[in-house]
């Protein structure tokens, strides 16, 4: 049976995608509440530290996450990811200062520093070589069902109960997701015992070369992302939205059926013109968001988002994979998603600090990130791309 026609939709790779709905829709609960929950705490002014904090430990993390990945297996590294989750959410309610708050946020960062990084190469392994685009795609659905569904049901939960029962279901969640990852079997050649030796990484482990396209383009448009979590909850308040996660729904929920048919398309097209098209959607939306003040504007503007992260995200991830060798996977993977983080911390530390609370400042905010998610596009244009064969996992070629 050749690639293009073995099926997808085996047990092990359902598995994987629920345990990310779960894990995803565990961390984005908290996401629109965190601001405010600050502000009660006496900590507004470190309102950008929220994301920041969160994306510093998850990037530190990656390169570690990444050897680990590629020599103890898949599965314990992503148990390790849900596994910080879960014990996060009870420690909120018991660290109730401003700097237990954030020495919170720089520990949860963790669980996105190990978790997405083992899953990415445990899809790659156990899908074909050819469909990997399509692949990604539809394991996106799962992850961004649970962007969707998380914010909003985090709104709710505090709306009508409270703060801490919120911290205690997004433990639930990541406690469920990591019941379905004892489940699966792991798929790594070769996997070792661990050592402590293997956290020692060398100099050539921190970043896998090979990667630095796909780095580039995804620190370059996830700036924008990580900006949008961080003024997006005042912003939706001050253009007469109660629920603080309807951009989230709305956007998430847009990017679904992208996510699929963009796979697929990057499968047959080519990640890179996928890509420029997604950036250039992108740029249109954020630009967007900023200038029409009005629900409608609000809402188009979301929509217009989603669809150009649905485009995105699996074309980037199957990019990442295309480029790396098999014994690479996780480093190369890695090496994408410390790109991510540092995209998503600069984004949210940088205009948190220049918002301040200052409503008026934000529609700035949206063409600063604008600005840069150009500079992706410019250097997708500049990038000589040449035809990739991918790297197949000896166990599944």
């Amino acid at each position: 049976m050749s690639d293009t026609t073995k099926s997808l939709y085996t047990l092990p790779f359902l598995l994987v995608c629920f345990s990310s709905f779960l894990f995803s829709a565990s961390f984005n609960m908290l996401i629109p509440e965190l601001p405010a929950y600050l502000t009660s705490l006496g900590g507004a002014e470190y309102k950008g530290l929220i994301i920041a904090l969160f994306t510093i430990t998850a990037g530190i993390s990656r390169p570690f996450s990444g050897k680990l990945t590629d020599k103890i297996g898949r599965v314990p590294i992503m148990a390790i990811g849900s596994l910080v989750c879960f014990v996060c959410g009870f420690l909120y309610p018991i660290l109730t200062s401003i700097s237990g708050f954030l020495f919170l946020r720089l520990i949860h960062g963790f669980s996105t520093g190990f978790k997405p990084t083992a899953t990415a190469a445990y899809v790659a392994d156990i899908v074909p070589a050819g469909r990997w685009g399509e692949a990604m795609g539809i394991h996106s659905l799962f992850f961004s069902t649970g962007m969707a569904i998380g914010p909003a049901i985090g709104s709710a939960i505090t709306q009508y109960f409270s703060i801490n029962i919120l911290f205690y279901c997004s433990s639930l969640f990541a406690l469920l997701s990591i019941a379905i990852i004892f489940n699966m079997k792991e798929t790594l050649a070769n996997k070792q015992t661990f050592k402590v030796s293997l956290l020692k990484i060398k100099s050539n482990e921190w970043m896998n070369k090979q990667a630095l396209p796909a780095f580039w383009v995804t620190l370059f448009s996830y700036v924008s992302y990580g900006a949008i979590i961080t003024v997006i909850p005042d912003w939706t308040a001050h253009v007469g939205i109660a629920n603080k996660g309807v951009f989230f729904m709305v956007f998430t929920i847009s990017s679904l059926l992208m996510r699929f048919l963009a796979g697929k398309s990057s499968d047959k097209f080519g990640r890179v013109p996928i890509l420029k098209i997604s950036l250039s959607i992108l740029c249109i939306a954020l630009i967007w968001i900023g200038t029409w003040q009005t629900v409608t504007g609000f809402l188009s503007g979301a929509l217009l988002y989603g669809v150009a992260t649905g485009m995105l995200s699996p074309a980037i991830s199957a990019w990442t994979i295309d480029l790396s060798d098999y014994d690479k996977r996780g480093l190369s993977v890695a090496t994408m998603y410390i790109g991510l983080e540092v995209g998503i911390g600069l984004g949210a530390f940088f205009s948190g600090w220049f918002v301040q609370d200052i409503i008026g400042r934000t529609p700035t905010v949206f063409y600063g990130i604008a600005s840069v998610n150009m500079l992706g596009l410019v250097y997708l244009f500049w990038h000589k791309t040449k035809k990739i064969q991918p790297k197949k996992n000896p166990l599944t070629s």
